[in-house]
């Protein structure tokens, strides 16, 4: 008879050494239970035998009242004494197969990997789940490995697709940051996401253990019980009849409601970044300074970070965490990221800190993103042949980074991981003017709040970072400036670059629902 599943959503890993002052271990384990963990792993680094004996079968004993299984961190003999319901191995530690033979044919096994060959050897070897990470610096522990980082677990997830193995991820995981870490944690096919995390200093650093664990507890179940797609909530079919009447209204909403649209941009482009979102009707604020970004992500509507210069960084990876927080829109545009080491280890970083809602690039831009040597950079710009194959890439790209991805080009094609679209607006004399993309972005950006504004919070969590069709949101801002460009390279008043980029503002200003349907030309491939 096969053994029941272990529910791993909400993991707990004690540590007495981060108990606060006068709180009992014991009083801190049952509350942390009427909380809502759902398994218990008993660590003990410091203790003698006899000390770790004592805790362990005080643990099952308390653990046996709430139905919630007892692993033991390392120790098989500590195991098989206490009368717990298995062990968690570390890489050192004894060989999954050797255990097996030790401990009763139901015990459960668990062991540590940080990378796909530890997975691959965990899943062969028949472990019941393996714990990815670490995925954020910890304190917990001293940490042996470098932090694998949220996006580095989908590699991960994807050795372990089609087996019996499950997985959890440790490492720094809390409330603040919980949801980007089960969305973020995808294998590239989206076909495996995360069975729970495990959690050490949230819980057992807390004076209201319970508290705290219910609180995770409720985000887990949200996440869990709601679709694990894209960061996208479609209104309707996707046809290019659809998709269009979608950004209309969105572009009326911008109208109507006047969202403020945060912006941390490269300091060639800021003034056109303000002026084309005041254009849309929209309210720009440009704010660097970390300090500000809690604040800010409260009255914001949604967020664009451009890190053409990247003279902000601590700023960027502040205003992403609190707009995530505060689940607002995040337009991620990795300008000339494939042009030095520098940009490359800038991206990653903010990647793996917070979720982006669009990531939009030319193709240079995406190509770095994507691992691609197709389309190489140049500074800013892309060099080289078009991709072979673009739907495939901004598809991929956009399930691999869980949200909708935006390549821009001669003609510009947007994904949110299942549908891809071929947009075919735009005038050669945006290529002739200095950050028309970094434009773009402000107006996807603009799009995306609307969106939000025009998606109705739900009574209860859902367990996503935002809600709202960013999908055509991110149409709707494209579509708005190339749409734009057209009727500006077309006044007599314009006679090269010079004059195109003020009539250009102009055409945005004077954007109509009307001029949006007749000139809209959408494509959808997939």
């Amino acid at each position: 008879m096969p053994k029941p599943p272990v529910d791993l959503a909400l993991y707990l890993v004690t540590g007495r050494g981060l108990l606060p002052p006068g709180k009992d271990y014991y009083e801190s384990l049952e509350e942390s239970l009427q909380g809502g963990v759902t398994l218990v792993q008993v660590r003990e680094k410091k203790a003698d035998t006899a000390e770790f004996l004592e805790v362990a079968v005080r643990t099952v004993g308390i653990c046996n009242k709430y139905n919630v299984p007892v692993l033991i961190n390392d120790r098989i003999d500590i195991c098989l004494a206490s009368g717990a319901a298995g062990v968690h191995l570390g890489q050192t530690d004894m060989p999954i197969s050797i255990a097996r033979q030790l401990l009763p044919k139901d015990a459960i096994i668990g062991i540590s990997a940080g990378n796909v060959d530890e997975a691959r050897v965990a899943r062969d070897a028949g472990a019941d789940y393996v714990g990815i990470g670490a995925l954020w610096w910890t304190e917990s522990k001293q940490l042996v490995k470098d932090v694998l980082g949220v996006r580095g677990v989908g590699a991960i997830l994807d050795v372990l697709a089609g087996s019996p193995t499950r997985s959890v991820a440790i490492g720094g995981i809390k409330s603040t940051n919980l949801l980007r870490s089960m969305h973020g944690a995808v294998g590239p096919d989206s076909s495996r996401t995360l069975d729970g995390v495990a959690v050490i200093s949230e819980i057992v650093g807390s004076t209201t253990p319970k508290a705290a664990a219910a609180n995770l507890k409720k985000l887990i179940t949200a996440f869990l019980g709601s679709s694990p797609s894209i960061i996208t909530i479609a209104s309707g079919p996707r046809t290019p009849e659809a998709l269009v009447s979608g950004v209309v209204k969105l572009f009326q909403t911008i109208r109507e409601e006047t969202p403020i649209i945060h912006q941390i941009t490269n300091n060639v482009t800021i003034n056109s970044l303000a002026n084309i979102t005041i254009a849309l009707r929209a309210s720009p604020i440009m704010a660097t300074t970390p300090a500000e970004m809690e604040d800010l992500a409260k009255i914001g509507g949604a967020l664009l970070v451009n890190f053409g210069t990247i003279t902000d960084k601590a700023g960027m990876l502040a205003a992403g965490h609190h707009y995530n927080r505060n689940k607002k829109p995040i337009v991620f545009d990795p300008v000339g990221v494939g042009a030095t080491a520098y940009r490359k280890a800038a991206a990653k970083e903010i990647l793996n800190t917070w979720q982006a809602t669009v990531i939009k690039g030319n193709g240079g831009e995406i190509g770095s993103l994507y691992g691609s040597s197709e389309v190489a950079s140049r500074g800013v710009d892309s060099v080289g042949q078009a991709f072979s194959d673009p739907a495939k890439v901004v598809r991929e790209l956009a399930r691999r980074e869980r949200c909708v991805v935006v390549m821009t080009g001669k003609h510009d094609y947007v994904s949110d991981g299942e549908h891809v679209l071929r947009l075919s607006n735009g005038h050669e004399l945006l290529e002739n003017i200095t950050g028309a993309g970094c434009m773009a972005g402000s107006c996807v950006a603009a799009f995306c709040a609307a969106a939000r504004l025009a998606q109705p919070e739900p009574k209860d969590e859902d367990g996503r970072l935002v809600r709202g069709d960013m999908l055509v949101a991110a149409i709707g801002g494209i579509l708005a400036l190339s749409i734009a460009s057209e009727f500006a390279a077309a006044r007599t008043d314009v006679h090269g670059s010079g004059t195109f980029l003020p009539a250009l503002i102009d055409e945005v200003y004077n954007l109509t629902p009307e001029k949006l349907l007749s000139k809209a030309k959408i494509e959808v491939l997939q």
